[in-house]
């Protein structure tokens, strides 16, 4: 595994990082989060021996950063911020200086720049000059040395930074199917890439941890979480909002229906104006059963009833914006 032991980075006055703490074992994707400037690039540049750590240490796979940086190197794939290459070097020669250096040599070597070449869907591109690619065939070159050599290990920075839609898709796909047999941690500000691809997320704002779990544990930190979203069909809204308040655990009803005042009710019910509510329930109760119970002796008619899973953004800005404001 990855252990991170009360990392801590200086850059003059200014704290980067913070006495950070934290595990990630083979077969994890974490996400590491934060706002710009948090922390989480220097972070990786410390895991990643890039930069020496002001006090504190971390180890990959049982060998130290500090005392054992070369051994730990070679156990790692490292993707920086923007995907640093060569770009006078064509796609093909910087892979094969890449393996050399990683210490492959002969038919290995060229086996192996061959296959991750093919893994990156990069051999259209083989004899071109880096310069001259896309930022989404320059993420995939990054992406081929990171992989090269198998590592157990791998630290991603913004992977799908600058890429379209179906790049990004790519990638997390790749990603994805690593993480069944890697321990992979990844930074990013995006939240639809935590949901997307890991199965932990850790928080980071100004230098420091503010949350770390799944991405479904931190949803339920959310406001929304476990809230009741109903629309309904020619009820009197002001019944509506009365009865709801006094089902069982309800903590509070709030009425959105002007956000879709055009919408209308469809079939035989047209024109039946569609009332939009949300209940909110009380702290560690659920409502869905009793509201649904309710719903049905009431006899009213029902077009969407959904439980909310919890708004991440919600969260992410909850727990950082004091980080962002500075």
């Amino acid at each position: 595994m990855i252990a991170v032991q009360s990392l801590t980075r200086h850059f003059g006055s200014i704290k980067a990082v913070d006495n950070i703490s934290f595990t990630v074992n083979k077969g994890e994707i974490l996400g590491f989060l934060g706002p710009n400037g948090a922390g989480k690039s220097t972070t990786m540049k410390m895991i990643t021996t890039f930069l020496p750590p002001t006090s504190g240490t971390a180890t990959v796979g049982g060998f130290d950063v500090i005392s054992q940086p070369l051994e730990a190197r070679a156990k790692i794939g490292y993707l920086p911020e923007s995907s640093p290459s060569y770009r006078d070097m064509n796609v093909f020669d910087f892979l094969m200086f890449a393996a050399e250096v990683r210490g492959y040599d002969g038919d290995e070597r060229l086996k192996r720049v061959k296959d991750i070449m093919a893994t990156c869907n990069l051999k259209e591109v083989a004899f071109q000059q880096i310069d001259t690619l896309s930022k989404g065939f320059r993420q995939r070159v990054g992406f081929a040395q990171a992989f090269l050599h198998d590592p157990e290990y791998l630290i991603l920075d913004e992977p799908t930074d600058g890429l379209d839609p179906n790049q990004k898709q790519e990638v997390r796909n790749l990603i994805r199917q690593m993480g069944r047999e890697k321990c992979i941690i990844l930074s990013t500000h995006i939240l639809e890439e935590v949901e997307a691809v890991c199965s932990r997320a850790i928080i980071i704002g100004e230098g420091k941890i503010v949350a770390d779990g799944s991405p479904e544990e931190l949803r339920s930190k959310s406001k929304l979480h476990g809230a009741i979203t109903l629309e309904l069909i020619g009820v009197d809204r002001k019944d509506a909002l009365n009865s709801l308040e006094k089902v069982q655990w309800v903590d509070r009803v709030t009425d959105l229906s002007s956000e879709q005042s055009s919408e209308t009710a469809t079939g035989d019910d047209s024109g039946k104006k569609i009332l939009k509510l949300r209940m909110f329930p009380m702290s560690g109760h659920s409502i869905a059963q009793e509201t649904a119970r309710f719903i049905h002796q009431r006899n009213w008619q029902v077009d969407g009833f959904a439980v909310e899973k919890g708004d991440l953004n919600e969260v992410f800005y909850n727990l950082t914006k004091g980080a962002a404001a500075r």
